[in-house]
């Protein structure tokens, strides 16, 4: 890899984290606007979560984006935990509201906060894929937002310094770099399909899957552990 080709990876596109947002409310809004009240009580990967409890975590999350209101130990499990019980009283159409005016309206805040914020677009966009699973609908962590979503994952786990890896992906044309590969460490080598390969990157389940994973152990891949 030459000097360019590492400059072009790392160059920010600061429209991508919207553009993950709003092409992942075009079709999860229309998903749950379409279930019962009852299916917001399923339970979800995210311990403790139901549907419910992931959406209005979701929702408050872009609203203190969109507000701008980052104070002391915002997003911490504790205050998550308030976010939700704050949505306690709302019926499932309140929370999905909140929801889809938040993943309309986040992009171009996020677009100006300079990269601090992306993050928070692409734990949106896998919290989507908690609530599919939980449904048991297709495309949990996969889908049509799988392009924005797979170059935003590369490029903070590069921002991050995470371990090198080299993806060949079922699903892809092209092979994923992802993490620090200017580092002394040797790139890891993963070869399956896209959705595998978030849940290692965010700590979803792995039951059912079929990967490989050489030079690395699964617990180093996690970036929101």
């Amino acid at each position: 890899m030459t000097p360019a080709d590492a400059h072009a990876m790392d160059e920010r596109d600061p429209e991508l984290p919207g553009q993950l947002l709003t092409a992942e409310r075009d079709v999860l809004i229309p998903l749950l606007r379409a279930r019962r009240e009852s299916d917001f009580a399923l339970r979800t990967c995210c311990p403790g979560w139901t549907v419910r409890h992931v959406l209005a975590h979701c929702g408050a999350a872009l609203r203190r984006v969109v507000e701008g209101r980052f104070e002391e130990g915002v997003f911490s499990p504790e205050s998550n935990d308030r976010d939700i019980a704050e949505r306690d009283g709302w019926s499932a159409a309140q929370v999905v509201d909140e929801l889809e005016r938040g993943m309309g309206e986040a992009g171009p805040v996020i677009a100006k906060a300079g990269g601090v914020l992306d993050g928070v677009a692409l734990g949106e966009w896998v919290h989507a894929g908690d609530v599919r699973e939980a449904f048991g609908e297709p495309g949990a962590y996969a889908g049509e937002s799988l392009p924005y979503a797979l170059p935003l994952l590369a490029r903070l786990t590069r921002e991050r310094g995470h371990l090198p890896l080299h993806a060949d992906l079922d699903d892809t044309d092209e092979p994923l770099r992802l993490g620090d590969v200017s580092g002394e460490r040797p790139p890891a080598r993963y070869i399956g399909d896209a959705a595998t390969l978030v849940r290692l990157y965010a700590g979803r389940p792995l039951v059912g899957t079929r990967y490989e994973l050489a030079g690395a152990r699964e617990g180093e891949l996690n970036i929101f552990g």
